[in-house]
């Protein structure tokens, strides 16, 4: 077995793999794997992950409305006639908000937070997306907001934090349910549970 690169011999192929293990999920043997991969691959297909890579962040921002992906100032959800505007589902990435499109059961809007309150990683308010929140629920026409945060620490913290807000202004507030299992991120459940958890959502 191939000893795995370490800092001492970074050189191209070593700086290759020191960037692939800052990606989620990826050790430094995977990262390894990886790179000696594309060493191996021809090179039109190298770059044309390269070429990828670039586009996306070159194309793709922030929807100026739920924070979910888009291409241009609103995503594809915000910009459909058909959806649902009185209710608004709150997820803490748009791969959440990915998952519960793929059960075809709920046909609102989104709000996407980037992210959970974690005191102890220093990640309050201020740095997640309530308040764009509250600006859209102001504007009214909302009649209720379902908070799919994860069933975590930092997702229930979430969750309470953002009910206290939402409840003055008189809109109707549920959970998800607990069909999904605690610690498990809903992005990794299937579509039944996704679409039982949406049907017994709870008031706050």
């Amino acid at each position: 077995m191939a000893a795995v690169l370490t800092g001492d011999r970074r050189g191209l192929l070593g700086g290759l793999i020191q960037e692939l293990v800052r990606l989620p999920g990826i050790g430094q043997k995977t990262a390894q794997r990886l790179a000696f991969h594309l060493l191996k691959a021809e090179r039109d297909d190298a770059l044309r992950l390269a070429d990828a890579i670039k586009a996306v962040k070159d194309g793709l921002s922030f929807c100026n409305d739920c924070r979910n992906i888009a291409e241009g100032d609103l995503c594809d959800l915000c910009l459909d006639p058909k959806r649902d505007r009185t209710r608004i589902v709150v997820v803490e990435e748009p791969s959440t908000l990915y998952a519960i499109e793929r059960t075809r059961s709920y046909h609102g809007l989104y709000h996407v937070l980037l992210g959970a309150l974690s005191p102890l990683d220093g990640v309050g308010p201020s740095d997640i997306k309530a308040q764009e929140l509250m600006d859209r629920l102001q504007r009214g026409g909302v009649q209720e907001v379902i908070i799919a945060t994860n069933p975590t620490i930092e997702g229930e913290a979430t969750a309470l934090y953002l009910t206290k807000l939402i409840k003055p202004l008189g809109i109707r507030t549920s959970r998800i349910a607990y069909g999904i299992p605690v610690g498990m991120d809903i992005e990794y459940a299937d579509e039944v549970t996704l679409i039982k958890s949406l049907e017994g959502r709870r008031d706050l």
